[in-house]
């Protein structure tokens, strides 16, 4: 997409606490890119090129691709994972799939097998352990995808074991809350791409816009048509860092956009140091919270 519709990449600088980190991996770098859409339309090369470099020359421990590499067909993933290859990183490079990426019947095992090929691995409700056993990498099947089912998963998982969660939609976070999770890495929301200072992602309005808007006008106004409100319930999560009781969210705005483009929402490369927090009681990862509050 065009600069001006888009604006210039931004890289996050992001400093997570996660108890009972062990102190070999106090300070480790991971990277995370998310939301390609990389169709001919949605991302330049040159911004793509420019992601790429930022990430290499970071030096990441690990590199983690959070969906949506893709917009419908899959076929544009060949071109993408040309460019991809070149990734660097000392334990490799994660990724999940996002709503897009299942598009088409054969759109997840295309993608994954893309991906796959040149070396990152495609995680769908399961856990590696690339840092070694002392920090897990969980990675969920897409929230929409009708097998989105995170309980088997944690059941593998000692209650004490830090671990980073790999969740394409941040709604996930509000179902996450019964687990420990360390760190929950999504993206999907674009981070609203037209963003208002002092009010937020315009998105966040098209609901109740809709409903105050008679059917008849709605095919008319933009976003107000089609699926765009639906795209995640809470907008409060849209972009940024959370804390939701003991668990934490990050939502990466993504690089890819779509038509009218990005207002004071560029699109990002997230850097992130883990560092160790003082060790939490098992007690207090059983309770399950939310925003602060014990349920």
């Amino acid at each position: 997409m065009h600069r001006l519709l888009t604006g210039p990449l931004r890289v996050e600088n992001l400093t997570v606490a996660i108890p009972n980190l062990p102190a070999r991996l106090q300070g480790i770098k991971l990277a995370q890119l998310s939301d390609f859409h990389y169709d001919g339309g949605r991302l330049s090369d040159a911004l793509l090129e420019e992601a790429l470099a930022v990430t290499n020359q970071a030096e990441p421990e690990l590199i983690l691709l959070t969906g949506d590499y893709v917009t419908k067909k899959p076929e544009p993933i060949h071109k993408l994972v040309l460019r991809l290859k070149h990734l660097q990183s000392r334990a490799g490079i994660y990724a999940i799939l996002g709503n897009h990426d299942l598009k088409y019947q054969h759109s997840k095992t295309e993608i994954t097998q893309a991906l796959t090929q040149i070396g990152i691995g495609v995680l769908w409700n399961e856990i590696v352990y690339p840092l070694g056993p002392e920090l897990a990498l969980v990675g969920l099947a897409d929230f929409w995808s009708g097998e989105f089912n995170p309980k088997p998963v944690f059941t593998l998982l000692d209650q004490m074991t830090p671990r980073i969660v790999l969740s394409h939609n941040p709604d996930t976070a509000l179902p996450l809350q019964k687990w420990r999770v360390d760190l929950q890495l999504s993206g999907h929301t674009h981070g609203g791409q037209i963003v208002l200072p002092k009010i937020g992602p315009v998105a966040a309005f098209l609901k109740p816009m809709r409903r105050a808007t008679p059917k008849p006008l709605r095919r008319w106004i933009p976003y107000l048509s089609g699926n765009c409100y639906k795209v995640v319930e809470h907008w409060e999560w849209a972009a940024g860092f959370y804390q939701l009781g003991n668990n934490q969210l990050y939502v990466n705005r993504g690089l890819g956009s779509y038509r009218p483009g990005r207002l004071f929402c560029p699109p990002e490369v997230t850097l992130i140091t883990l560092v160790n927090s003082p060790s939490c009681s098992l007690d207090e990862f059983q309770k399950p919270t939310l925003l602060g509050k014990v349920l």
